[in-house]
């Protein structure tokens, strides 16, 4: 059995390991890790069994829900986010190997897709074949995933950087727009304007999506609704659980359950 890679994982340089697949089982200790930028010629699919992850892009944030992965193109600098106690699994993928996007993006994982990758990570030798029969099955599965848009799109503008990071360090911050934009010297109808120009989204949408990114990532954890509620600066629980029905179509309880019972199947976020 392979042991898993523990903190700091990102010195392990795949880029040196001549296979069209390379799985790697992730063990995080009980402290939140964040690895630095860092790009490799390989792609990468992060899939997390237990815990959260969230994948950071220069053009978005990119969370790992549960029986889902993140798919990171290789040549793409990023950086992985994870809570504590996280149980993932790294796959990476030589250029050509699969059609899969050039894009980042989150894949649903099926059963048998999950199946393959922990059966991969805890291979050392291939003496019979069989690690090449995963690998071109993993291969085939992988291309049949569908992509579910749940991401927070980024913008390298300055100004919309020091907002989204100040959010990402407290989600909870309920600053208006009007206050947002004293703070970065525009009117307020300037930085609307800009927001919706580098993300596609308003700021109230933009803000939304924030949360249900870190809702999601906290109550995969094992964070009650109402901790996750106070945690994200809303009045009320049923506040909470309103904006996240309204936006996914399910309470987090039942979406989280709905998740687990069906392999990560049926959930499509826009």
């Amino acid at each position: 059995m392979r042991q898993p890679l523990r903190y700091p994982w990102f010195n392990f340089d795949v880029d040196d390991v001549l296979a069209p697949v390379v799985a790697v089982r992730i063990d995080v200790p009980d402290t939140k890790v964040e690895a630095p930028d860092h790009h490799h010629r390989k792609g990468q699919l992060v899939f997390a069994l237990a815990g959260g992850v969230i994948c950071r892009v220069s053009s978005g944030l990119w969370m790992v829900p549960p029986h889902c992965a993140v798919w990171i193109p290789g040549g793409m600098k990023h950086s992985n986010i994870a809570t504590a106690n996280a149980q993932m699994f790294f796959v990476y993928i030589e250029p050509g190997a699969a059609e899969l996007p050039n894009r980042c993006c989150t894949l649903l994982i099926s059963p048998l897709l999950r199946e393959l990758i922990v059966e991969l990570s805890d291979r050392v030798e291939d003496h019979d074949g069989r690690g090449d029969l995963l690998t071109r099955l993993l291969l085939v599965e992988v291309l049949r995933m569908p992509v579910q848009q749940l991401h927070l799109p980024m913008s390298s503008e300055p100004r919309l950087r020091r907002i989204a990071d100040a959010l990402a360090k407290d989600p909870a911050d309920r600053s208006t727009l009007a206050q947002w934009s004293n703070r970065v010297a525009l009117s307020e109808s300037s930085l609307a304007r800009l927001v919706v120009k580098e993300t596609g989204l308003t700021f109230g949408r933009w803000r939304q999506q924030l949360h249900l990114i870190v809702a999601i990532r906290e109550l995969a954890t094992g964070a009650s609704v109402q901790q996750v509620s106070a945690d994200l600066g809303y009045e009320s629980v049923t506040a909470f659980i309103t904006m996240f029905k309204k936006a996914l179509g399910k309470s987090p309880g039942k979406y989280l359950s709905d998740v687990s019972r069906n392999g990560g199947f049926g959930f499509v976020v826009d």
